[in-house]
């Protein structure tokens, strides 16, 4: 990770880490280090979840964009992978979306796309750190016809649905399903598209009132909406986070459908139909050891990646696949979008078992799932530095190796967008890996938090 950029774009507190003096700096440095020298006013798009800090968080990237003679077209609230989508379609030069995705209300961040609709690479996110941090070039300071002009964009949600509709190939006719929008982005679009698409739809969580985004509802908290579809006897329901670049299933049985299954779903369609590039699907180190053998049962090859979406999407480019994503709900169809896309995936999902005239509680039994535990434990900056060099954290977690043998896995890893180390052990035996897990995490909080 940067010293800016976590894995996911900058993230922080709103107006005490990420501070008003910082988006606008960052406007500046991504409009030099992403636009031509020759290209007078550069266009770029700007895009914002539900937060309360987010109308105040474009204001001064917006003035930092046109200070240095940038183009503005606010897009208002939409969901990231509808920024992505747009920089295209609209022929923008780059897309900014504020969002803290699926953390609390006090956070928020900066995601950037480059012109082509891609989330930027590491190398340019270190030249706008070198700007911001270290003064390393001096933005222009241009006077009278050459500073940027705002705009607005009139029909974003028209557009985006519009595009998610061309993807799936059969409607949603008389399907019942409960849509769980986190108070967040989706609460702008989700309803009307799964309307349009045929659905009968049953919403929840889609009155953001700017601190409600992620409490206690969407793809964090799946709890009410299990229930929901349970009681009301739905097909299926579905839930996002804050910014709609994730989401979640429920099964006809109110059972949690979660990325991996997601995944396995998609992908044994795709292979069907001779649409899954090289029969390859690209997941994590986190993915579900159920994945990896559900792909190996089914004549599919699996790769993994270290955890953040981005390293999926580079794997998949350099490689030439066309399908991945994370057990946390980031699913990449590369043939159609350039990022993880909540709606999408749910739309596809959903496609799939009305074309299958099938119950997603019997799609889902296509993979086994290994009981799997995280525990969390809250880091400050050195305790994730010193994670990586304290002797007896490594110790630990080789003991607990050793103890799980071929039956198990654990995996102990920094988070990329919050203050906080996860330890994750698959294995046979739920009870034993829980006490396994928590003792490595014991060990973790004496010796770093």
């Amino acid at each position: 990770m940067g010293r800016l950029f976590g894995t996911d774009g900058v993230r922080g507190v709103a107006n005490s880490e990420l501070t008003c003096e910082m988006a606008m700096n960052i406007g500046r440095a991504a409009a030099m280090v992403l636009t031509d020298n020759n290209h007078r006013h550069p266009k770029i798009l700007i895009g914002k979840d539900t937060r309360i800090s987010s109308d105040m968080l474009e204001s001064a990237i917006t003035a930092g964009l046109c200070s240095v003679g940038a183009n503005v077209v606010q897009l208002g609230v939409v969901p990231t992978p509808a920024v992505a989508f747009l920089v295209g379609k609209y022929k923008a030069d780059a897309g900014v979306m504020l969002t803290a995705s699926h953390n609390p209300c006090e956070f928020n961040g900066i995601k950037i796309f480059s012109g082509d609709g891609y989330k930027l690479p590491d190398a340019l996110e270190e030249q706008i750190e070198a700007i911001v941090l270290d003064h390393a070039d001096v933005p222009p300071v241009p006077t009278g016809g050459d500073i940027g002009s705002v705009t607005t964009a009139p029909n974003v949600v028209r557009d985006y649905v519009d595009h998610i509709k061309s993807t799936v190939p059969f409607a949603l006719t008389r399907m019942r399903i409960g849509i769980d929008c986190a108070n967040g982005a989706a609460s702008r679009t989700a309803e009307l598209l799964f309307t349009e698409l045929g659905a009968e739809c049953h919403m929840l969580a889609d009155k953001p009132n700017g601190v409600n985004v992620n409490d206690n509802c969407g793809s964090t908290h799946m709890e009410n909406l299990m229930s929901f579809v349970k009681e009301n006897h739905l097909d299926a329901g579905i839930a996002f986070d804050g910014d709609a670049d994730r989401c979640l299933a429920v099964d006809d049985k109110g059972q949690l459908v979660d990325g991996d299954f997601v995944m396995a779903i998609c992908a044994a369609d795709m292979k069907s139909r001779g649409k899954l590039a090289k029969n390859t699907v690209v997941g994590t180190i986190m993915t579900n050891m159920g994945f990896t053998r559900f792909c190996s049962e089914n004549g599919l090859h699996f790769e993994a990646t270290k955890v953040g979406d981005r390293y999926v999407l580079e794997e998949m480019q350099l490689e030439g696949y066309n399908f991945g994503g994370e057990q946390s709900g980031h699913v990449i169809f590369l043939d159609f979008a350039t990022t993880g896309d909540g709606q999408m995936t749910a739309a596809q999902l959903l496609s799939i078992v009305h074309r299958r005239e099938a119950k997603l509680s019997s799609l889902a039994t296509l993979m086994t799932r290994y009981p799997q535990v995280i525990v969390n434990v809250q880091v400050g900056p050195e305790g994730k530095l010193h994670f990586y060099t304290d002797s007896e954290v490594k110790e630990a977690i080789e003991n607990a190796k050793a103890k799980l043998g071929t039956s198990g896995r654990i995996v102990v890893r920094p988070s990329g967008t919050e203050p906080l180390l996860r330890v994750m052990i698959e294995g046979e035996d739920l009870e034993y890996i829980n006490v396994l897990a928590n003792s490595v995490a014991d060990v973790l909080r004496e010796r770093l938090a």
